[in-house]
């Protein structure tokens, strides 16, 4: 008998842990088991809201936010929209979008055979208000870190959608330093319209130096109100929090005009270097050039057309693409025009001028007059919040680092190959550098052709800013030579400096004196800048030095 219930006693130890281990939860099931019963619950209710007035609906909706549903939070918004139906027939919710009927618990589409064969479940100003309140509730306590931001900057524009204990708790169980900011700018909103002045005077000290809209517009409205009430305090406290601001705000939008200011330099200097190459080695004054931007932005254009799925990849592809194009569009005007004009620059001058309208024309011809919009990639769309009143584009940014990495490849090329070797000994001196067997005829025309395809590359990084037209490079042509002339003729270094300086100077001028006047005022200066030093910033040695 005792080795029977000792068997017995061996097989129950063994089995137990076995048997605890099936009587042990199973979270996933369990999740979904509740998920059903809240469905099941928020369906029920949804039914309710069909025959129920508007005091019914009210408790309704205050048992709907407390549904632990993920199509609680939707079911809520479609209603405060107004979208929400239900079928006559068989009181189905539905939903109306722009008389797009779709079933609310299945997205089902469906077509009615008449309008009037489903209903709206109807609100009032203060159910809309309940329902605003819910779904603020429903979002800023939600798992999504984004939402959470955005619930709490929405009720920055109404900050009383949630009642002051929720607002409190949410304040306290916030884990985000970002979020829980923005709510305590809520808080500080909600203070203002306190009875009392010490917690008034809290909220305003609350509100000092953010730079949401929305606070401003509050503090605003605040100062006019305590100034009808003649509390001279409060005036002078909101007045100061105010002053605040707005010199944040002036620092803010220095900083976007030198963003501004940096991306134009990014571009002209694109558009300038190989404008430098050409004018410092053959002393070509080439009025075409702006046409060789124009020919890269096309290009772009046209490798989007052929690509139209790709849109990344088809900006990358145009890069070596417009180079390639522009270049030997330049060798061709070198080869065939340019250099039988060598030591004659005003009918250079006048010739490339001629070919500029040429090009136009001929860009008008196969493309139409007018201009073509060139798509931008996803990883180049958009802005990034440096704070609420300082936004700045990508495109932009890559642009400013982009025309950096093209700076620093020719210069590679300039320092470390033979190319480069020959065309600075023709820069230094011409009949030396012929003398030692260089043929200087072929390093004119790679030359030209490396300045312009360099032109169509500035042509790539435009179509992203602006417009492809035809006449966009005659835009660019005169800041090219401001920018070579300043800089210093031939010189990569002053190019650089140069394009940056006249970049950020004309964005810093602009909100003061407007677009026309900051041009006008950047070239006087230019003019008095060369009077005092002739061969620009960064003067080069050699033929370039003699033209000055």
């Amino acid at each position: 008998m005792f080795s029977l219930f000792k068997q017995i006693g061996v097989m129950l130890l063994i089995c137990m842990p076995l048997m605890a281990q099936a009587a042990e939860p199973q979270p996933y099931k369990e999740d979904q088991a509740s998920s059903a019963v809240a469905t099941s619950e928020l369906y029920e209710l949804s039914q309710q809201l069909i025959d129920a007035g508007y005091r019914e609906k009210q408790a309704l909706v205050e048992t709907l936010v407390e549904i632990n549903d993920p199509q609680t939070l939707k079911f809520l918004q479609v209603m405060v929209n107004g979208d929400l139906y239900y079928r006559k027939d068989d009181r189905v919710i539905v939903i109306n979008e722009d008389d797009a009927i779709t079933i609310f618990f299945t997205g089902e589409s469906i077509t009615l055979e008449n309008k009037r064969d489903i209903k709206k479940i109807s609100v009032n100003n203060k159910l809309r208000t309940l329902l605003r309140g819910g779904i603020a509730r429903l979002q800023i306590f939600s798992n999504n870190l984004e939402l959470r931001k955005q619930a709490a900057t929405n009720l920055l524009k109404s900050a009383d959608d949630l009642d002051e204990a929720t607002l409190q708790l949410a304040v306290e169980k916030e884990k985000n330093a970002d979020v829980q900011e923005i709510l305590s700018l809520v808080q500080g909103i909600r203070w203002l319209e306190a009875d009392d002045e010490k917690q008034r005077l809290a909220g305003v000290e609350l509100l000092s130096g953010s730079l949401y809209p929305d606070v401003r517009g509050a503090l605003a409205n605040y100062v006019r109100a305590a100034e009808a009430d003649e509390r001279s305090t409060e005036v002078a406290a909101a007045k100061k929090a105010l002053d605040k601001i707005e010199a944040m705000l002036t620092a803010n939008a220095v900083v976007e005009n030198l963003y501004f200011g940096l991306a134009l330099g990014a571009v002209l200097l694109l558009a300038a270097i190989g404008l430098a190459i050409t004018f410092g080695v053959m002393g070509v004054i080439n009025m075409a050039h702006g046409e060789m931007i124009m020919l890269g932005a096309y290009t772009t254009y046209m490798v989007q057309q052929l690509m139209p799925e790709h849109m990344g990849v088809s900006l990358v592809v145009s890069i070596p693409a417009a180079f390639l194009i522009s270049g030997l569009v330049g060798i061709a005007i070198e080869r065939g025009v340019i250099r039988h004009l060598y030591g004659r620059p005003l009918e250079t001058l006048l010739a490339t001028f001629g070919i500029s309208l040429i090009l136009q024309q001929a860009v008008r011809s196969i493309f139409g007059p007018l201009n073509r919009d060139v798509g931008t990639p996803d990883w180049m769309a958009g802005t990034f919040m440096i704070n609420p009143a300082l936004e700045l584009t990508y495109n932009r940014l890559y642009i400013i680092i982009f025309s950096l990495l093209v700076l620093a490849v020719l210069a590679l090329i300039l320092k470390r190959t033979l190319f480069g070797l020959q065309m600075r000994a023709v820069t230094m001196n011409r009949p030396m550098a012929s003398s030692m067997g260089i043929r200087t005829g072929w390093v004119d025309a790679l030359t030209f052709g490396l300045g312009s395809g360099i032109a169509g590359i500035a042509g790539v990084a435009l179509s992203q800013l602006t417009n492809v037209g035809p006449n966009m490079g005659q835009a660019y042509i005169i800041d090219s030579f401001m920018v070579v002339v300043f800089g210093g003729v031939g010189n990569l270094w002053g190019t650089l400096v140069g394009a940056m300086s006249l970049g950020v100077m004309n964005k810093l001028l602009e909100p003061w004196a407007g677009a026309v006047v900051a041009k006008i005022l950047m070239l006087v200066f230019i003019i008095l800048f060369i009077q005092k030093r002739p061969r620009g910033l960064f003067a080069l040695k050699g033929r370039a030095a003699d033209m000055g």
